[in-house]
């Protein structure tokens, strides 16, 4: 498996990954909103993707960001055909390597634990095994359901 940068290439990918997750997230696909949020993040080099193969379609993304001392996971999504094979934590552990110097934090927000997401896509699970604690609630997603803000302290 490859992470690298995510290019413009990549933005049907992106599309792809938010296709398989808009049940869970809320509409993306189809909001210009979104398109404008991925394109931005690659424009900036604050996208990465997984890929099998250079040329092959992503297995997962992930939009990266940074305010002062706290970095932000904005979005992570890998296909459900390659979940559980360590697309996410490649993801996860690149992106690390790559925008988190400490002191600070590393947050994201995930699923509320009644969610039907939460256990489904195994969310809560993977950010605890990398270290994040549940922390305050955040605002609810955009398709109602309930979210909260995973962090993980980084020296």
């Amino acid at each position: 498996m490859i992470v690298r940068l995510g290019e413009e290439r990549d933005f049907p990918g992106f599309l792809a990954l938010a296709a398989e997750v808009e049940h869970w997230f809320g509409p993306m696909v189809d909001e210009r909103g979104f398109h404008d949020a991925v394109r931005a993040h690659i424009r900036r080099s604050l996208a990465l993707v997984a890929v099998a193969s250079d040329t092959g379609p992503p297995l997962g993304g992930l939009l990266f960001g940074v305010e002062g001392a706290t970095h932000h996971v904005h979005w992570l999504v890998v296909s459900e055909g390659a979940r559980g094979a360590g697309a996410g934590r490649a993801l996860m552990a690149d992106a690390t390597r790559r925008w988190v110097r400490g002191p600070g934090t590393l947050e994201v927000v995930t699923f509320g634990t009644d969610h039907p997401g939460a256990v489904a896509s195994g969310a809560r699970a993977f950010y605890t095994r990398l270290g994040f604690t549940p922390a305050e609630h955040a605002a609810p997603g955009p398709e109602g359901g309930s979210r909260q803000v995973f962090r993980r302290n980084v020296d």
